[in-house]
């Protein structure tokens, strides 16, 4: 018997070492094979299954947003790309229906019907399978695409792929398109919304659909059945409260007055009475080559100082906590008056206003008088003239729909920043902020008998003209912004702004249609050597019976050309109301056959020459009297006329003023 070596024993050893390994090995490598069959399979089939097949998300068609009478002022509308298969189609077919085909598409597409048939060719011998035939083409060049021969045929016969796609049309333009406004997608999937469109977008979005597509060459997608996983659903219906026509009046005013005084952008709100109905909206913007657009939605965004606009409000501040009555006399001096020395507040009257009362401050806007009033009776407390404004509610934001508002601003004496001429600045609409729309909200409560109403873009939201789904009703936000003896002083001041001679309101005047309001020029970049200015007017009509309240703002008119409110954006106020007056029916302007017959007895009256007896009447009458026919009047005192420095009976000396003492 052979004895076993040491050396081979040691051989041997590691023989079963490797082979243990080996053994070992193939055991993990089968339970690999295991585990990735069994339980990463499904796992990795459907790796393998996404990479050659998907579902594509189909974007539904977003609800329409429709103008007060009917008219579409956005929609969705379908856009094609279509696409052939040169694959499927079989030879036979191909060669017995190109040129036919060619000469469709050459039709349709306006392309040459040789270069067409070439590419038909040529596509066929690289066997693509995703030929552009053409794109961002109408459901109507669609049909006819649809219609020609071979692409007539079934998509696995005929090779014709079809992909829609929704795009957002403006049928009528540029109407009011910042409010309208859209909705974007960002490339981190964020959206940026803007206007109606961004603030309901929840509804008019509607609910996304699936389409089953497979990848083929060149990492392109195509289709693989004729219908849709899942159909999109359509979009919710927005009804605004926009009136077409009164949107283009708004419009095409404000754009003639920007480039006649090369005005750097404006905007113009028109408002219904009682309903609060934003019934036109523009904004226009300069670009750098001086055309004008729908830049910024500055009526509803732009928070700005409203100069003498804001006078209204310190006026019913007054009115309300019983300081004076519209006859209280003011000394407007020689119209200049100054704070610690060397702040000055001016009237842009030279040599001021002398003594008139505090309604007639009003009328000629000035400066003076409205401060001295307020600082005369509020300096002491301007608590309690803030506290009035806030009771008012000018403090709070209207809370609209759409993002972006500007929020309104009235200091407060406890503020960190207040000084000593916080109050008087005030007076005049200084160190105060607002927007356009909120101004208006505030003037229209005048108009609406002291209810002020949130301005309404909606009226309801609906789906494929169904029964409304929401509705969208009048929302009082305060229901008596002032007492109704204070209310009808305003309202009859304002009324004069227009009405009366001296009215700064006074040129746009019109025989035929009452009209009520009030002029602002604000100074802007007043502390920088180029001052600018900022002209607005805001108001109502018909003043007798108000329909419908409208604000004008223009910012930075050229000031060669005119800067004054009166001059700037009263008359775009006035061709607004015009023509929507004319537009009105022809027995509303039977029924104003009244209102001529009146002016032309004033106007009769401003003739006579002599002065009348006005003692013993109360300073109201007496001046409205007097200031028909013509007269200055100058009061003294408070209460009924005692003594008038002109007898009656006498003539008019050429200046016509006369001073009545009171008592």
């Amino acid at each position: 018997m052979n004895e076993t070596t040491p050396f081979s024993k040691s051989i041997m050893k590691r023989f079963y070492l490797v082979a243990a390994g080996l053994f070992l090995f193939a055991l993990g490598l089968i339970g690999k094979l295991v585990y990735v069959q069994f339980v990463l399979g499904e796992k990795y089939n459907q790796i393998a299954i996404d990479q050659i097949v998907k579902n594509v998300v189909l974007e539904p068609s977003r609800g329409n947003i429709y103008a007060s009478d009917g008219n579409i002022l956005a929609t969705s509308i379908p856009r094609y790309e279509l696409r052939w298969d040169a694959v499927v189609v079989s030879p036979s077919d191909f060669e017995a229906n190109k040129a036919a085909l060619s000469q469709g598409l050459a039709d349709i597409l306006g392309k040459e019907r040789a270069s067409i048939l070439q590419e038909l060719e040529r596509a066929r011998r690289n066997k693509s399978r995703y030929w552009l035939v053409g794109k961002n083409l109408t459901f109507s060049e669609y049909k006819k695409i649809k219609a020609l021969p071979l692409f007539n045929k079934s998509a696995y016969r005929g090779g014709l792929i079809v992909e829609q796609q929704i795009v957002r049309a403006h049928p009528l333009g540029k109407i009011a398109e910042r409010t309208i406004g859209y909705e974007k997608k960002d490339t981190d999937g964020t959206y940026f919304r803007v206007g109606l469109e961004g603030a309901y977008s929840q509804y008019l979005r509607g609910e996304s659909g699936l389409r089953l597509k497979q990848r083929i060459a060149n990492g392109q997608w195509k289709p693989i059945n004729d219908n849709n996983e899942k159909e999109p659903t359509e979009g919710f219906d927005l009804h605004t409260t926009i009136d077409v026509n009164y949107q283009d009046f708004a419009h095409n005013a404000l754009l003639q007055q920007l480039e006649k005084f090369d005005a750097d952008h404006g905007s113009v709100v028109l408002m219904e009475v009682k309903t609060g109905d934003v019934k036109a909206i523009a904004n226009l913007g300069r670009t750098s080559d001086g055309k004008y657009f729908e830049k910024l939605n500055y009526a509803l965004g732009e928070s700005h100082e409203p100069g003498s606009t804001f006078k209204l409000m310190g006026m019913i501040a007054l009115l309300e906590d019983n300081y004076i009555d519209e006859n209280t006399a003011v000394n407007t001096g020689n119209g200049e008056i100054k704070f610690y020395g060397k702040y000055k507040v001016k009237d842009s009257h030279r040599g001021g206003y002398g003594i008139v009362t505090a309604a007639k401050a009003f009328e000629v806007s000035s400066n003076v008088g409205m401060v001295r009033l307020i600082t005369d009776h509020y300096g002491k407390n301007p608590e309690q003239f803030i506290d009035r404004l806030y009771n008012m509610g000018l403090n709070k934001p209207l809370e609209m729909p759409i993002l972006g508002e500007g929020l309104p601003k009235i200091p407060y004496p406890t503020d960190s920043d207040w000084d000593g001429l916080d109050l008087p600045w005030m007076a005049y609409g200084y160190g105060v902020s607002f927007t356009p729309l909120q101004l208006l909200t505030f003037y229209n409560a005048v108009a609406n008998d002291g209810v002020m109403v949130k301005p309404r873009l909606l009226k309801q939201i609906s789906n494929l003209g169904n029964l409304p789904t929401k509705r969208f009703s009048v929302e009082v936000i305060n229901p008596s912004i002032c007492s109704k003896p204070t209310l009808e002083k305003v309202q009859k001041m304002m009324f004069n702004v227009v009405d009366k001679k001296w009215g700064t309101g006074h040129g746009i005047k019109d025989p035929l249609l009452k009209m009520a309001g009030k002029t602002g020029t604000c100074q802007v970049d007043y502390t920088k050597d180029e001052v600018q200015y900022v002209s607005s007017f805001v108001g109502y009509f018909p003043a007798d019976a108000p329909k419908y309240s409208c604000m004008v703002v223009v910012h930075r008119p050229n000031k060669q050309k005119g800067y004054y409110g009166a001059t700037v954006a009263a008359p775009v106020f006035k061709t607004i109301a015009k023509k929507i007056y004319n537009s009105l029916p022809q027995e509303v302007h039977l029924n104003n056959a009244a209102i001529l017959s009146t002016l032309e007895k004033e106007a009769s009256m401003a003739g006579d020459e002599s002065v009348p007896n006005v003692t013993g009447m109360e300073s109201e009458s007496a001046v409205e009297l007097l200031d028909a026919m013509g007269w200055e009047v100058q009061l003294k005192g408070k209460g009924k006329v005692v003594r008038q420095s002109i007898k009656p009976g006498k003539t008019a000396t050429s200046k016509k003023t006369i001073l009545l003492e009171l008592s």
